[in-house]
């Protein structure tokens, strides 16, 4: 009993010592980005999910932790929209490199930060549904976490289109549609397929987690 409780309690050190490194890290990630921003409306646009997200999961991580699989996405993604917001999705300079070795038309940087929008939520999604709700794992939950993942895609392109009818030409690097007219038609594919994707690899490793979490 007493070789488990302290097994436990290192576990619970250790988890708190990576929730802290993470959150570090993606706070000087931020503020690296916000210097000297390509446009500064757009950076404040594209960070404002982290800057949003970020006091959501420090004030709850006692009271509601989530898995280290969950935390660890959300991490990724943060990079993935910061990176983003400091030089427009359009003209990250990673797209510009994959376009030019692969002869590609366009940066598609911004069509990674969709499938991630689809990918990383996922995982988010299935926690809170199998913690908050009577569902398990199964079939069902799969079915709601990717029609969740897909409603929120949409979602993010109504915004998309309001903010372009609020700024006018001011949203064009916000949007970053690179003059592709299925842009949107992409982004929410991309998205469902990250969902799927996400779901089909992490399952077994996230209901390990969630035992554990509940242990």
């Amino acid at each position: 009993m007493a070789t488990t409780t302290f097994t436990q309690f290192c576990g619970t050190i250790g988890g708190m010592k990576e929730k802290l490194t993470l959150l570090a890290l993606t706070l000087v990630a931020l503020v690296v980005s916000g210097i000297d921003p390509v446009d500064q409306p757009t950076w404040l646009l594209e960070a404002l999910p982290v800057i949003v997200v970020v006091p959501v999961l420090a004030s709850t991580h006692r009271r509601f932790p989530l898995t280290p699989l969950a935390y660890r996405l959300i991490f990724l993604h943060a990079l993935i929209l910061i990176l983003g917001s400091h030089y427009t999705y359009a003209q990250v300079p990673l797209g510009d490199w994959a376009r030019d070795a692969s002869g590609l038309a366009r940066n598609h940087y911004d069509r990674l930060g969709h499938l991630a929008q689809g990918f990383i939520p996922a995982i988010i999604v299935r926690e809170l549904l199998l913690r908050m709700t009577p569902l398990r794992p199964g079939g069902w939950t799969f079915l709601l976490v990717t029609a969740c993942c897909l409603s929120v895609s949409a979602f993010y392109e109504m915004l998309e289109w309001w903010a372009a009818l609020a700024l006018g030409q001011g949203a064009d690097a916000f949007l970053g549609t690179q003059g592709d007219p299925w842009d949107t038609q992409w982004d929410m594919f991309l998205a469902l397929i990250g969902a799927v994707t996400s779901q089909l690899l992490f399952s077994r490793t996230h209901d390990r987690e969630l035992a554990k979490l509940s242990a």
